[in-house]
């Protein structure tokens, strides 16, 4: 690993390490970062430095921008989303700097973070397949614990909509769906 990637992946764990919030004894965003960069390691074993500092920053200080301080409903989550991207990126962007990554890399890794070119650019895409793969391993199965059926259906639906047609076949492979669910990830 180069030294400018390890600061960066470092300066990530350091400030994730600051929330108050807990999953299994470690501040979540410092476990859901390790998992971020696990999953990408293997679904992508020859990601760039730029992508694995994405994939770990994907939440970087997420506590700070608390849902509850946006509206109720589709808006105010989205506007909330949309925020935390920016977020993630300006926070990311300040890292990779003392680090010494130049401006355009800085630009490249805020572009995947934002996620500005979902279905257009391959490391947006790389990074969102990712999140859903985590998201599937490790926090859908609580999720589903506590909706509905109907919600359930309508959030596999979105998650496999965000993914590549790649990365829809490989949950297939690995995940043990039921029909109804496994559906959504067919092309």
């Amino acid at each position: 690993m180069n030294a400018n990637l390890d600061q960066v992946l470092q300066a990530i764990d350091t400030a994730n390490a600051a929330d108050p919030n807990l999953e299994d004894g470690q501040p979540t965003e410092l476990l859901y970062g390790r998992r971020m960069s696990d999953e990408l390691t293997r679904l992508f074993p020859d990601a760039s430095d730029l992508l694995q500092i994405a994939a770990r920053g994907q939440h970087v200080e997420r506590w700070k921008l608390k849902r509850k301080s946006y509206p109720e409903g589709r808006v105010g989550y989205l506007t909330w989303r949309k925020d935390q991207g920016r977020h993630h990126a300006d926070v990311v962007a300040a890292m990779m700097q003392d680090a010494g990554f130049d401006a355009s890399d800085v630009e490249v890794t805020g572009q995947m973070l934002r996620k500005e070119g979902l279905k257009r650019n391959a490391n947006v895409q790389a990074l969102e397949d990712v999140i859903c793969f985590v998201f599937i391993k490790w926090y859908f199965a609580p999720f589903a614990a506590k909706h509905s059926p109907e919600r359930i259906q309508d959030i596999v639906e979105k998650t496999a909509r965000k993914m590549s047609s790649e990365g829809r076949a490989r949950v297939l492979q690995e995940f043990d769906l039921p029909n109804e669910l496994a559906e959504a990830f067919t092309d």
